[in-house]
């Protein structure tokens, strides 16, 4: 708790949507209340889902300085990458050697990304563009006519693999030199997580391209030109295989962690076992990673931080809403499904938006923030 008079400092470790989105919600929230401070590893902000368009022509994701984007809340801008933290100590480490004390702790650190199989092109949105940029000329020049896009048995976001796939199909088309393209997905049915109705738009879609969709799969790639399905040991021949990354969480040195190094939270986003320290994004052990599932998880994490700091308000636990935007290369289609529990779930899907604006990433604060900025 905040006393006497003094406001709590809270350190954000991390400048994605997760620490973004809980920097201008403490700012909102708590006001002078707090004193933050935020650990920014690079000095733009990225909006990363667009990345996946690059290749095909629709221009350059969206870039933004994170000084302009947390302007006027306050904050202290720290260019320092988190290291590890001491909680008896309430300390935390950078990189860099700085000891930076804290009474609130929030870690916005992301996922680490690690390709499955050796033997198929990593979808990587650092290099997305140069890899898929060359697979499209290959299939231009008919080098390439059968495509596998493989979703791992462990990946928490399948949406950019649809995606890559449709865009893929429709360039092949417009090119005037069609592709035999196989989804293969451990998924009981193409984006599941979206529900019945969402699942049997996205069947359609995949169908009216030409791509099969092969679904509770899981696939070995032993080779360049072979893919392995089981169950079954069925074996497709094919020119390239191209697969999402598995998720690993940073493992963090001084907390607990889940399976495969993710931080375990609450439904307030508060580390298990741990006093005054939150974690928000795909660090976190929730299986599903995606953009507005992290500022959810950074504004309950704001909310239980602003209560500390003495806001008068009572935090509210998670009841999170996944917002999906999938670019099939002509118009999009908007998923959105009301998770409970991590168990049940409704869901809707439009060929119109379902939300308003119609990002890609939904975010209470960040979302109306970065639309001030594209305004300028």
């Amino acid at each position: 708790m905040a006393t006497d008079g003094a406001p709590l400092k809270v350190i954000v470790a991390g400048a994605g949507v997760a620490g973004l989105e809980a920097t201008l919600a403490l700012s909102e929230l708590a006001g002078q209340r707090v004193q933050v401070q935020l650990l920014a590893p690079e000095p733009e902000f990225v909006y990363r889902p667009l990345r996946v368009r690059e290749p095909f022509d629709y221009g350059a994701a969206e870039r933004y300085a994170v000084a302009d984007v947390i302007d006027g809340t306050g904050a202290r801008l720290l260019s320092e990458s988190f290291s590890w933290v001491d909680p008896a100590k309430r300390l935390v480490h950078t990189e860099n050697g700085l000891k930076l004390p804290y009474d609130a702790l929030l870690l916005a650190l992301g996922a680490r990304a690690r390709a499955r199989f050796t033997h198929a092109y990593a979808i990587d949105d650092r290099h997305l563009d140069d890899i898929l940029r060359g697979l499209l000329q290959d299939v231009e020049d008919g080098y390439v006519k059968r495509l596998a896009f493989v979703v791992p048995a462990r990946m928490g976001w399948q949406l950019p693999i649809y995606e890559i796939a449709l865009m893929t199909a429709r360039r092949a088309g417009e090119l005037g030199m069609p592709v035999q393209a196989t989804i293969l997905t451990p998924e009981p049915s193409p984006l599941a997580l979206f529900g019945i109705g969402a699942s049997e738009a996205v069947s359609k879609l995949l169908a009216d391209a030409g791509i099969e969709a092969i679904v509770s799969a899981y696939v070995e790639v032993p080779g360049w030109d072979t893919v392995v399905v089981n169950p079954g040991d069925r074996r497709l021949s094919v020119d390239r295989v191209v697969a999402l990354p598995e998720l690993y969480g940073p493992a963090v040195r001084g907390l607990p962690a889940a399976d495969h190094g993710f931080i375990p939270c609450d439904a307030h986003s508060k580390v298990r076992g741990m006093e005054a320290v939150y974690a928000a994004g795909d660090a976190v052990d929730f299986a599903v990673k995606h953009g507005s599932v992290s500022a959810q998880q950074a504004d309950a994490a704001a909310e239980a931080i602003a209560a500390l700091a003495g806001a008068d308000l009572k935090p509210a636990p998670l009841d999170l809403v996944v917002y999906g935007m999938l670019l099939t290369g002509g118009a999009p289609k908007y998923l959105r499904a009301h998770v409970f529990g991590g168990h049940g779930f409704d869901s809707e899907v439009s060929d119109q938006p379902l939300w308003g604006p119609p990002r890609k990433i939904v975010a209470r604060y960040l979302g109306p923030r970065l639309e001030q900025l594209r305004s300028r």
